[in-house]
């Protein structure tokens, strides 16, 4: 098996592992308010990361620094911005907002690095998106109505889809610069620091109970520590417009969890939605390869692969 199919099935192992985590974060937050339980939980991850690649950060320069820090900004914006948007509009809209990214990847690759994209993987970024839109947005000319108004959540959202586009293409440059380990730990370990110091602008609340303690040892550990160092790693071997297309199957396997474990039902419009998104992730995979074989051995030597 090739480095860049193995870096495609762990970017959807990763996806797995946040849409299944949603229904158990969701829980959490009746216990903590989100910024402080996304300190705890990179907090854990970034300690956990910089004990096991200690011998690496002893060896890095500072251009990977520079890189590391930048990318966990972007990384801790797009988080913030996320729970900032969350709060002031409805969910549907934050989901279909922040899943937008995945149009904004390669609109960011064209306009800052002048990237080619091949004609089928804007086919299948765009089935995704409308599969995105008919999963999130509610049906129904009232609903659609209130669904277009614009609020200051909205904005928000709009800049949390903008700054995980932009962490997702300059870690997928920094990946492929430097050691994969070092960039794992400088963006998470800046995304901790940020949050950590941000936390007393929200009305901060953390009560230590099973499903809080759970919620942090699992996205601390599999959703941050884990996650985030298989993207580092696999973003050296696939294009960043494959990595925000799989990140889109991401209410896919919420919806998945959901329906398992709280026996929610998807509607056949939300239906339609989930099957596009897999159909737009299949379209890209399949039919819109680069026009030459990726040189894996590239990897930090070479400029990326941006498709």
């Amino acid at each position: 098996m090739s480095r860049s199919i193995k870096a495609h099935l762990l970017l959807v192992l990763t996806t797995l592992i946040w849409g299944s985590t949603f229904v158990l974060i969701k829980k959490a937050l009746a216990d903590s308010s989100p910024l402080v339980l996304n300190a705890v939980r990179m907090t854990l991850a970034a300690a956990l990361l910089a004990l096991y690649y200690r011998r690496h950060l002893q060896v890095m320069t500072k251009a990977a620094l520079q890189s590391g820090i930048v990318v966990g900004i972007f990384l801790y914006l797009g988080y913030s911005f996320q729970t900032a948007g969350l709060a002031l509009t409805t969910p549907s809209k934050s989901a279909f907002l922040t899943g937008s990214s995945t149009v904004l990847v390669p609109l960011l690759l064209v306009m800052f690095w002048r990237a080619k994209i091949h004609p089928w993987r804007v086919v299948g970024i765009a089935l995704a998106f409308v599969g995105l839109f008919l999963m999130t947005v509610p049906a129904g000319r009232e609903q659609l109505a209130d669904f277009a108004n614009v609020n200051r959540g909205d904005l928000l959202s709009v800049g949390c889809a903008i700054a995980f586009a932009f962490q997702i293409v300059l870690l997928g440059r920094a990946s492929q610069r430097f050691p994969f380990e070092q960039i794992a730990v400088l963006q998470v370990g800046t995304a901790a620091v940020l949050m950590v110091i941000t936390t007393p602008l929200e009305h901060a609340r953390f009560h230590v109970s099973p499903v809080v303690i759970a919620t942090v040892l699992i996205t601390g550990i599999l959703g941050t520590a884990v996650a985030f160092t298989v993207q580092a790693w696999a973003q050296q071997f696939t294009p960043a417009t494959h990595t925000a297309l799989i990140f889109n199957m991401e209410p896919v396997f919420a919806w998945l969890t959901s329906f398992i474990v709280l026996k929610e039902r998807l509607g056949l419009r939300a239906g339609m939605g989930a099957m596009l998104i897999l159909c737009g992730v299949f379209v890209s995979e399949l039919l819109g390869q680069v026009d030459r074989p990726e040189d894996e051995s590239a990897g930090r030597s070479g400029d990326p692969v941006l498709g």
